[in-house]
């Protein structure tokens, strides 16, 4: 009989396992996530894998269908205009925190992952170019050293990690990351939010043009 601690850590492999495919778009959203398929795919019981979904569903990048199945969760207009806000509140000010606080380790933390990026985008890998972007954002968040700032920033991870993969210009998200790097290396602290800011606007018109793209791919 499996323990109990073998069927959590089972559950959390097979969250990992379904958000990375949620993230990276192998799912797309309004896709069936029924629990005896997904157990059969992934080689374990059907317990692990509700657990899985709850966390999901709690993460909200899945909806559940009573006495039906789940799907990936499909962001309406008015979804990514809410995560934009909320983004905007708090990001400005995590990127301001981490010029003031940044340890050198953590800025080493931060160039890793602008490096990874980089190169990413340099040989068109669009998945690892976008993970490494999101790492950007959190790695930030965690130099800011504002324990709540944090809290919010790990309650809306998920979310923010797919906003955050809905762009297709690798490159020029790239350049902007090097910038406000350099800003918080420099300990710019007005600088790195005026180009927070900037981002924040660019993100936005990316994001929209990516829906735009995806909706005419759907028309073909």
């Amino acid at each position: 009989m499996d323990r109990p601690s073998d069927r959590g850590s089972e559950a959390a492999r097979v969250a990992d396992h379904l958000r990375d495919e949620i993230l990276d778009g192998v799912r797309a959203p309004g896709s069936r996530l029924v629990e005896r398929d997904l157990a059969g795919e992934l080689g374990v019981s059907r317990v692990p894998v509700r657990d899985a979904l709850k966390t999901l569903v709690a993460e909200g990048l899945v909806t559940l269908r009573p006495r039906t199945w789940a799907v990936v969760r499909e962001f309406t207009p008015s979804d990514i205009a809410d995560l934009n806000e909320v983004r905007e509140a708090f990001e400005v000010l995590a990127f301001r925190l981490a010029a003031q606080r940044h340890t050198r380790t953590g800025l080493a933390r931060l160039q890793n992952a602008l490096e990874i990026e980089q190169e990413a985008a340099e040989r068109g890998d669009t998945t690892a170019a976008r993970r490494a972007a999101a790492d950007f954002h959190e790695i930030v968040t965690d130099l800011a050293g504002n324990r709540l700032l944090g809290e919010v920033e790990h309650l809306l991870r998920s979310r923010m990690r797919w906003l955050l993969g809905r762009h297709d210009d690798l490159s020029r998200v790239a350049r902007q990351h090097a910038r406000l790097f350099e800003a918080i290396a420099h300990r710019d602290e007005d600088l790195v939010a005026h180009l927070a800011r900037e981002h924040l606007v660019s993100s936005r018109r990316l994001h929209a043009e990516h829906a735009e793209a995806a909706n005419e791919a759907a028309e073909t």
